[in-house]
């Protein structure tokens, strides 16, 4: 792969990628690819799955993190209220 190439998986946005995949399979469903193109494209859908994948599991780790600390703010918040309850 190419410097070119990596960048690009790098810097394209999910809903780029997912057209570019419906575009494939698209043109692979009306057999509108030639034979000799058809590895080439099946290869560039397998690295596009492989960016929204990537992007999917990015966005599960940042979701979960925010959660995580709204569930800890919430912790601190009960554990203040019951030590003011005991006052």
């Amino acid at each position: 792969m190419t410097a070119k190439k990596g960048q690009e998986k790098e810097t394209i946005r999910f809903g780029e990628a997912i057209e570019e995949l419906e575009g494939i399979l698209q043109r692979v469903e009306a057999e509108e690819i030639d034979i000799d193109d058809l590895a080439d494209e099946l290869k560039k859908a397998a690295e596009l799955l492989e960016v929204c994948r990537s992007k999917i599991r990015q966005a599960e780790l940042e979701v979960t993190q925010i959660v995580q600390g709204l569930d800890e703010e919430d912790a601190v918040d009960e554990d203040l209220a019951e030590v003011e309850d005991e006052d």
